[in-house]
């Protein structure tokens, strides 16, 4: 018996959560963990990018196994192996062990997020699968919302190590979730041969596919931008700016409800047939904002306002865009919904761990190497979606 669709969508945007709790949660303990490591600002975001790096190549297996094996097993070894390195990471002595440890947790957490946008295709009509999609957003973006501000109380009666030990506990209870009331949506299908000369074909027919690129790309170049915020952020509020640790997460968290808001107005009020339109009217907001944010970094006008203005406004964007690219870009894909869910999340998170790679490296004190990677990013985002999109289905 397949339970309501309400608890359904609470597990699948639980399961989806499992990126945002892991990236957002720690980092207000970036300066404790300089400290407490030993290491660098520089060492601290590496463990950042190593995360990003292990979500996306992760997710590239998932796919065919899950579409091969059904979509519960993968789930099992992916939160086994999860709880496993969070506790490893909980008892790390060193960033360079750090940084391996949250590569192999997000191998682990990366097959929530693939498998949940597969079981959407799976149980939903495409029509309604925008809406699903938004739904997720809203379980989801209360990770973001909360995370950073829980790791902040966290740190006011321990240290930074608890923090991945709450990680740890999360994941038991999904996995309970997932074993007793998430209904299999996909059967084993022993028709279908697991091979690598296989799921290079499969991923090799949707990359070629313009439109499908178009939406992935277009919108993960867009992602990938917050997440070079999200990398630089501890940096530029705590150290630069004097910001506590405890009030960083209430400034990180108002960006959230930003995307949030904007993930449910797309969902709820949008009409049929809208969404494309209201992706692309998004992305050139988007572009606008990480105009004006590079522009304040670079100037100094506003002072701390004049990047968290912008900044709020470009992560509201997302809002639109990504619910709408996932849904856009998985439409015409059934059968391979897991290798099409799977591919969207290695570009997305292939391009987020480029974006936090390089604002580590070009870090040089100042707000404007997150600022210029934001903004690169997001442009990016803007004029690959209308290279792409737009000839395809003219043609």
């Amino acid at each position: 018996m397949r339970p309501p669709k309400t608890e359904l969508l609470i597990i699948l945007g639980a399961l989806t959560a499992f990126a945002p709790l892991s990236i957002d949660m720690y980092l207000p303990a970036f300066p404790q963990m300089e400290v407490a490591l030993g290491a660098s600002t520089d060492a601290i975001q590496r463990t950042l990018a190593a995360f990003f790096l292990g979500f996306a190549l992760g997710q590239a297996s998932y796919g065919p196994v899950a579409d091969r094996f059904g979509r519960k097993p993968p789930l099992y070894f992916g939160l086994c192996l999860y709880i496993l390195a969070s506790i490893g990471c909980a008892l790390a002595t060193s960033a360079e062990v750090l940084t391996v440890l949250r590569f192999v947790q997000a191998v682990g957490a990366c097959s929530g997020m693939v498998i949940a946008r597969a079981m959407v295709r799976d149980l939903f009509e495409p029509k309604d699968a925008a809406r699903a999609y938004s739904s997720l957003m809203l379980v989801t973006g209360l990770a973001p919302i909360m995370a950073p501000v829980i790791g902040g109380i966290v740190l006011l009666w321990a240290g930074w190590a608890t923090i991945f030990w709450l990680l740890a506990g999360y994941a038991v209870l999904a996995l309970a979730a997932v074993h007793f009331r998430l209904p299999e949506s996909h059967p084993a299908d022993p028709s279908r041969p697991l091979a690598f000369g296989r799921a290079v074909t499969d991923y090799a027919r949707i990359i070629v596919d313009r439109r499908y690129m178009g939406y992935a790309a277009g919108g993960g170049l867009g992602m990938a931008g917050m997440f070079a915020y999200i990398a630089g952020s501890p940096f530029v509020f705590i150290d630069l700016h004097g910001v506590s640790a405890q009030h960083y997460g209430w400034l990180f968290g108002l960006n959230a409800i930003g995307f949030v808001a904007a993930a449910q107005v797309n969902g709820r009020l949008l009409p049929a047939g809208r969404h494309e339109q209201a992706m692309r009217v998004a992305m050139l907001v988007q572009g606008a904002a990480a105009i004006v944010l590079i522009t304040s970094a670079a100037t100094g006008w506003g002072g701390l306002a004049g990047l968290v203005g912008p900044i709020f406004v470009y992560v509201a964007t997302l809002g639109f865009i990504m619910p709408n690219a996932a849904a856009l870009a998985m439409a015409p894909y059934g059968r391979n919904a897991g290798v099409a869910s799977a591919l969207l999340g290695t570009l997305q998170f292939s391009l987020a761990a480029v974006a936090s790679a390089l604002v580590g490296m070009l870090h040089n004190g100042t707000a404007l190497p997150m600022a210029g990677v934001v903004a690169a990013f997001g442009l990016a985002g803007l004029a690959i979606n209308r290279l792409l999109v737009r000839p395809a289905a003219q043609a």
